[in-house]
C-alpha cells in the first residue's frame, strides 16, 4: 500500500487498487469558528483538492469540527463517490454520506472491507460536547489490515479493536494531544499514548496522523520522534507532501 500525507488528518491511501482519502482539510492558514470560539490552523495543505484528483471513497472520522472536515473538504466531498462516517455526519451531510455503526463492514472495490470501529473523542462522558466520532479498520484477501484511529483518545477503546482485529499491519494514528477550553483533557492521543495504542495493536508500521498545522494540538513533529525513537524504520513520520510504501 502507498500513504501520501497531505496535513493535519488528511492522508491519501492506495490499498488494493482503491484510493481512500482520510478527513479532507484544504483550507488555507486563519481561525475557524465552532461555536462561540475558533480553532487556529497554523498551516495549510501540501497540495489542494485541484490536484489530489478523484477518490474511491473518504473515511471520515467525523464533519463536526473543522480541523476535520473543513469548508474546501466539505465541497471535495460533492465529487466523492462514497463517504463512510458516522451516523450523525449522514444526517447532517445528507445522501453524500453513507453511517458506518460500529463493527459493520461494507466492500469498496475489489474485496476492500471497510469496517466502522469505535472512536471517543477525549475523556469518558463527553460525546454531549464533542459529539460522535468513528475510525476504520480496512482488511481484505491479501492485503495488509490497516487502523485509521480517527480522533480516538482513549486506549480501552484500542484495546477493544486490537481484540477483534489484532495485530494490524499499519496504524494510522490520529495523535498531537489536542487540548481545547472546552474539555478537561486530551481530546486525541498524546505521542506516549501513540506509543502505547502501537503496541496494543502490535503494528508492524506507524503513521502518526493530525498532529500539526493546528494550535490547539499540543504535542507536535519533535514530541511524536522523539516518543516513538525505539521504533526504528516501523515509525513513518511523514512531511507533508511525502508518501511512503509499505508492502
Amino acid at each position: 500500500m502507498e500513504i501520501r500525507y497531505l496535513g493535519g488528518p488528511t492522508a491519501v491511501l492506495e490499498i488494493g487498487g482503491v484510493r481512500l482519502l482520510t478527513d479532507p482539510t484544504f483550507d488555507a492558514p486563519g481561525d475557524y469558528p465552532i461555536g462561540n470560539r475558533a480553532l487556529t490552523k497554523t498551516a495549510g495543505p501540501a497540495f489542494g483538492a485541484a490536484e489530489l484528483g478523484a477518490v474511491d471513497a473518504v473515511l471520515l472520522s467525523h464533519d463536526q469540527h473543522p480541523d476535520n472536515l473543513d469548508r474546501a473538504g466539505r465541497d471535495y466531498l460533492a465529487s466523492v463517490p462514497l463517504v463512510l462516517s458516522t451516523g450523525s455526519a449522514a444526517g447532517r451531510l445528507g445522501a453524500s454520506v453513507r453511517a458506518l455503526p460500529n463493527w459493520t463492514s461494507v466492500t469498496v472495490g475489489d474485496g476492500l472491507r471497510v469496517t466502522g470501529v469505535p472512536a471517543q473523542h477525549g475523556p469518558d462522558g463527553i460525546e454531549h460536547l464533542v459529539g460522535e466520532v468513528t475510525g476504520f479498520v480496512l482488511e481484505g484477501e491479501g492485503l495488509p489490515t490497516v487502523y485509521v484511529s480517527g480522533d480516538n483518545a482513549s486506549l480501552d477503546v484500542v484495546r477493544e479493536i486490537a481484540g477483534r482485529f489484532g495485530p494490524v499491519d499499519v496504524a494510522l494514528l490520529f495523535a498531537g494531544g489536542a487540548r481545547t477550553p472546552l474539555v478537561d483533557g486530551y481530546l486525541t492521543l498524546t505521542s506516549d499514548d501513540a506509543v502505547a495504542a502501537a503496541e496494543i495493536l502490535g503494528a508492524r508500521h506507524v503513521v502518526p496522523l493530525h498532529f500539526e498545522h493546528w494550535a490547539h494540538f499540543t504535542q507536535g513533529r519533535e514530541t511524536v520522534e522523539k516518543a516513538f525513537a525505539g521504533f526504528g524504520d516501523r515509525l513513518r513520520l511523514l512531511a507533508p507532501g511525502e508518501s511512503t510504501q509499505i508492502p
